[in-house]
């Protein structure tokens, strides 16, 4: 018998974690650098879920013209801005995603990984919560070092910075 392995998120009830939506709530109250930087910061510890929607593959129609589906591809979904540039999608709750898209199928991630994958899609930024309620990208050098698995740490001046791993 084979087993399916652990993905890390034992007992996730889909609910947000309580951290990360404190400081979503904060970042939507005062839209400020600080704000942000405590939103990413909450992030690089949290469980998100990428949503994975099926495409229609081949068609083929039956005697009388009728289309049936003959095949179908799950994908994870990017979003293109008006810039042109790509987001892969990805959200705190099973609530936030089902008011996105009900039929989506939520995939368990740890941020970095979504991170990780959305550069891998060739995507400039991973779109936290893009249905609401507090919108999040994470982008530029903030992509690629939740992506390494760097620590974004508050000095003790106030500011903010990444740092690798030992």
């Amino acid at each position: 018998m084979r087993a399916i392995p652990d993905p890390g998120f034992a007992g996730d009830d889909g609910r947000p974690d309580a951290a990360l939506a404190a400081a979503l709530a904060s970042y939507d109250e005062k839209g400020s650098f600080d704000a942000q930087q405590a939103s990413l910061a909450a992030l690089q510890h949290a469980r998100v879920l990428v949503p994975v929607v099926a495409l229609l593959g081949e068609v083929e129609h039956d005697e009388q013209g009728l289309a049936r589906e003959k095949t179908s591809d799950m994908a994870a979904v990017l979003m293109t801005g008006r810039d042109g540039r790509t987001a892969l999608l990805a959200f705190t709750c099973t609530a936030s995603l089902a008011a996105w898209d009900a039929d989506a199928r939520p995939v368990p991630v740890s941020a970095r990984d979504a991170a990780r994958a959305a550069l891998q899609d060739g995507a400039a930024a991973l779109l936290l919560d893009v249905g609401g309620p507090v919108l999040l990208a994470v982008e530029d050098d903030d992509l690629r070092s939740l992506a390494a698995d760097h620590r974004l740490l508050r000095l003790p001046d106030g500011a903010w910075a990444w740092t690798a791993p030992p």
